[in-house]
């Protein structure tokens, strides 16, 4: 159930009662009132009885739990919430007696494409959907003509999705960069997208990569710490503060820690558990210390072989990527309130780099 339909549930308590009150579209003509409800819905009621401190937007938010605080703060600021028919602010104390009008927008249109392109689920349930990413596909269009997206095929796969507040990511709640592989979670309704983007904004949800990094670790594990901005001259690449960047870069807070799972002659698999969430922040940060992730070239890794591994067989490169994998996903679960773990195997190519490292290059 999305939150406009679940805007029509009514929640009696003695803070508020709803009125009769006819829809001021009733007066338009029959087609005039069709248009205005296919474009707009409005709700009026009565306050029941005053409570002391409490704020409008924390009044309507329980009234309409399923609308975050954040867009009935907006809806306020826009003017869509009057009280007794004037413009307010989020910080007004409704009173006794109070009539409150809250016009919601129409739904936004999609602007994703439904695509029938293969996704590999593993989990699923009425609000969530997750699935084990596959290389070479992005999350989301950049715009409006691009497809061949997650976003393109979930839109396909699944009847209803989250809006969000970017048309061109129905449903997607975080990113995954386009050649990193595992578990990606995507939202079916409103209240559980907000209530899983308020998770990930507290850090509660607990993210776990694997990694086959080059070169042999030192430490069994640490934590790197080095703030992140984008490129001054592309947005393709991320620096750190002390590559010769502008001082107006904008570097944010971006935290990693690592566990060496194991290691082998000029390699490590690493279990890597970053603390915040920037654009290619485990990529950054393990070659900051000298271990670049295998495949990945933007940041100094190297393509491998069976034969770079072995010492014989094909040249073809294995992988020609980053080998790095969204391995689990721990949050609660958004509706059910119970904890939620969300585990992807390791693809075919990885398994398969691991076990030439563990049988040609075991120390």
């Amino acid at each position: 159930m999305s939150a406009f339909d679940d805007l029509q549930l009514y929640r009696a308590n003695d803070e508020y009662v709803e009125d009769d009150v006819e829809d001021e579209s009733a007066s338009q003509s029959p087609d005039e009132t069709e248009s205005e409800e296919e474009s707009e819905q409005v709700h009026k009621f009565h306050v029941r009885r005053n409570v002391a401190d409490r704020r409008l937007d924390s009044f309507l938010h329980g009234r309409y739990p399923r609308i975050s605080r954040t867009m009935l703060q907006k809806y306020i600021k826009d003017g869509q919430v009057t009280i007794n028919g004037l413009p307010t602010k989020a910080s007004y104390e409704p009173r006794t007696g109070d009539l409150v009008q809250l016009i919601l927008p129409p739904p936004p249109p999609s602007e994703v494409v439904p695509q029938d392109i293969p996704i590999d689920i593993i989990y699923e349930d009425e609000w969530l959907l997750a699935i084990n990413k596959s290389t070479n596909i992005v999350c989301h269009p950049a715009h409006a003509s691009q497809t061949g997206t997650v976003a393109n095929a979930v839109a396909f796969h699944a009847k209803t999705l989250s809006r969000g507040e970017d048309p061109f990511r129905p449903g997607i709640l975080h990113r995954l960069d386009k050649n990193t592989t595992g578990v990606l979670l995507i939202a079916k309704t409103d209240e559980a997208h907000w209530r899983v983007s308020l998770q990930f904004e507290r850090r509660t949800v607990k993210k776990e990569y694997f990694a086959i990094c080059e070169g042999r670790f030192t430490l069994d594990g640490d934590v790197i710490n080095k703030p992140l901005a984008p490129h001054p001259d592309t947005t393709q690449r991320m620096v750190l503060p002390n590559q010769n960047v502008p001082r107006q870069a904008m570097f944010k807070e971006a935290i990693t820690e690592y566990h060496v799972l194991e290691r082998f002659r000029g390699y490590t698999t690493v279990q890597l558990l970053p603390r915040t969430g920037r654009t290619h922040q485990l990529r950054v940060h393990t070659a900051s210390i000298g271990h670049s992730i295998v495949g990945d070239m933007l940041y100094g890794g190297h393509p491998v072989s069976e034969h770079d591994l072995a010492g014989s067989g094909s040249i073809e490169a294995l992988i020609n990527h980053q080998a790095l994998h969204a391995r689990r996903l721990s949050l609660v679960h958004p509706i059910r309130e119970t904890p939620l773990v969300l585990e992807a195997p390791l693809p075919d190519r990885l398994n398969r780099i691991v076990e030439l490292l563990k049988v040609h290059r075991q120390l």
